[in-house]
């Protein structure tokens, strides 16, 4: 399907379904959701910045570009380690695919190679592409493929990859991320709860395309997961200036750290007693990290929320910026593996 993203950088296996399917508002996307419509047969609204967040984003881009082409730096060594330089990447479409191409520019700089680099669809409670894996196996050897992603919240998606290995047992289903405060992957940039900037943006810093569909009434049984282009958002499109800015830190001499993070409670422990603290039933419901917080935030209904330091502008300014603007409740709370956790609001609920 066409994207923002040059050929060179990125094999989109989606199909393009732009107009096929309406964008629904918020709240009549999340009682859809709540009665039991799964998410993916439906598209959310592209939230359309305000000047006040793009200054946060911007401001935001300057400050963490540098810590992020370390953590792509490192997340590439270890890649290199354990797949070798004939490695394969398949990005999870679409937060996913920003980290998939600087990976791959990092290798074309560093190591002089082209690596493949694939983005497919992943949908929690649906399961990754299945024609997209086959079109990849059919082409490459599945112990070189290695998955990749933005960043990991509690751990939905890492249960849902998992699965990944009934298409070959060679397949690793240990997913590299840039962010992992989950402590659920060897494969990551960093432990830290940091702010990627791409994930202060929906479309504009990830090629103009939607978050991916699977809804039987577009999607055919040969077909891959769907996505929308938005054409209209073209003058708007951050997707290169989020990769010139953060590959021009890339330093073959910088000091990399590759000693392990210490042992502490996994994200979805701590999730887990998020739940039980706030009377929450469904733990879908909890959305720990500040990718997940601020993907709350962009296109589900909040209920309030947690954040370890409302004075840690320089995280969390963009999540504090959006839940003034939805007049969503700010509450401070003793988060040990995150900076933020967004709750969503449970439409059955007397909350």
């Amino acid at each position: 399907m066409k994207t923002s993203y040059k050929a060179e950088d990125v094999t989109v296996l989606l199909k393009d379904i732009t107009g096929m399917i309406k964008p629904l508002p918020t709240e009549e996307r999340e009682k859809k959701i709540q009665k039991g419509v799964h998410y993916s047969e439906m598209l959310p609204l592209e939230y359309r910045p305000s000047e006040q967040y793009m200054h946060l984003y911007k401001q935001a881009l300057f400050l963490h570009s540098q810590k992020t082409a370390m953590a792509v730096q490192l997340l590439g060594e270890k890649i290199i380690a354990e797949k070798g330089k004939e490695v394969v990447l398949v990005s999870l479409a679409r937060a996913g695919t920003p980290i998939g191409i600087l990976l791959k520019r990092y290798f074309k700089k560093i190591y002089a190679i082209e690596v493949p680099h694939y983005t497919i669809s992943i949908i929690r409670g649906r399961g990754i592409d299945k024609n997209a894996m086959d079109y990849i196996l059919q082409r490459h050897d599945a112990a070189k493929i290695q998955f990749v992603d933005g960043w990991i919240g509690k751990g939905a998606i890492i249960k849902q990859l998992q699965k990944a290995t009934e298409y070959d047992e060679n397949l690793s289903s240990e997913l590299a991320v840039l962010a992992d405060p989950a402590r659920m992957t060897r494969l990551c940039g960093t432990t830290e709860d940091f702010l990627i900037p791409s994930a202060c943006l929906n479309a504009v810093v990830s090629g103009l395309f939607s978050r991916t569909v699977y809804n039987r009434d577009v999607i055919g049984e040969k077909d891959f997961h769907g996505a929308v282009y938005y054409k209209e958002l073209e003058r708007k499109d951050l997707s290169y200036d989020f990769i010139e800015n953060i590959e021009k830190y890339f330093d073959e001499n910088a000091v990399l750290d590759f000693s392990a993070p210490a042992k502490t409670k996994t994200g979805w422990q701590e999730a887990e007693e998020i739940a039980k603290k706030f009377h929450i039933q469904d733990i879908n419901f909890v959305k720990p990290g500040i990718g997940e917080t601020t993907r709350v935030l962009l296109r589900r209904m909040p209920w309030k929320i947690l954040v370890r330091d409302k004075k840690d502008t320089e995280y969390i300014g963009h999540i504090l910026k959006l839940a003034e603007e939805k007049s969503v409740a700010v509450e401070e709370y003793p988060l040990q593996t995150y900076r933020a956790c967004g709750l969503i609001r449970d439409l059955h609920a007397d909350v």
